[in-house]
This record gives structure tokens, C-alpha cells and sequence, in this order.
């Protein structure tokens, strides 16, 4: 079992998919700072200073013993309100967005880099079918 095991972890693929999850982990983190350090406060500067990340809609009441703000979406979660973060949620979508379309890019270029070999042209016909071809053609011309 040992050496089955050696001998599936030594396959290209398994090591390529390791390095593949540790690499898209860390550009997860990297979009992930972009969406929120970049992007996320140039919409709010466009839109007047709206931060997306306390968007909330509180679906329970707020205990009689929270002293923090009313607005203050971190401090009511850990509070344990129920609420539904949408904010958080537009930008994770945001995130997937951004990730989505550099993978798409890389694979396009890729593909591009990477091409398949050209088809070579059919070769003619042997000269069994040349004759073959022949024959019929011979055969349809003598029929009235």
C-alpha cells in the first residue's frame, strides 16, 4: 500500500494539482487585497463613500444589552443578531469575478502559446482506390 501510494503521489498530476491549490490560494489572497484595498473604496469615492461591507439587513432585534452602533455590521455579528450581509457578499462576487476573468486570460493565453499541430493534408488515394475509382467510374460510364 506504501508503494502505491509513493507511486500515485509521484505522477505529474497530483503534484502539478498541489502546486496549482497552493498557487490559487495565494491569488485568491492577492484579488482578495485588491477587491477590498482597490477596488471596493474607488466605487465608494464614485458613488460618495458608500462602503459596501456594511451593507446589512438585520432580520432579528438587537439585545437590550448591545451598547455598540446600530450600523456597525461586525460588532451586531458578533452580537449574534441575524442578519443577511449583502455588502460582504457583492464583494465576493466581485472577487470571483476579477479571479475568473485572469484564469480566463491565462487559459486563453495558453491556448494560444500552446497550439495544437496542424492536421496534415489527407494524403490521395492509394493506387489500389485510384484503381478502384477507376473501375466504377468505367462502370457508370458503359451503363445506358
Amino acid at each position: 500500500m506504501i508503494q502505491e501510494f509513493k507511486t500515485f503521489i509521484a505522477r505529474g498530476n497530483v503534484l502539478d494539482l498541489a502546486v496549482a491549490v497552493v498557487i490559487g490560494a495565494a491569488f485568491g489572497k492577492i484579488v482578495s487585497s485588491l477587491t477590498d484595498d482597490i477596488i471596493m473604496p474607488v466605487i465608494g469615492a464614485i458613488t460618495g463613500g458608500v462602503d459596501f461591507s456594511s451593507y446589512f439587513i438585520t432580520l432579528g432585534s438587537i439585545p437590550a444589552t448591545y451598547a455598540g452602533s446600530p450600523n456597525d455590521y461586525a460588532a451586531l455579528k458578533a452580537a449574534g443578531v441575524p442578519m443577511i450581509g449583502f455588502g460582504s457578499f457583492v464583494t465576493a462576487v466581485i472577487n470571483f469575478l476579477i479571479i475568473a476573468f485572469v484564469i480566463f486570460l491565462i487559459v486563453r493565453a495558453a491556448n494560444r502559446v500552446i497550439r495544437p499541430a496542424e492536421a496534415p493534408a489527407p494524403a490521395g488515394p492509394t493506387p489500389t482506390e485510384a484503381l478502384l475509382a477507376e473501375i466504377r467510374d468505367e462502370l457508370r460510364a458503359g451503363r445506358p
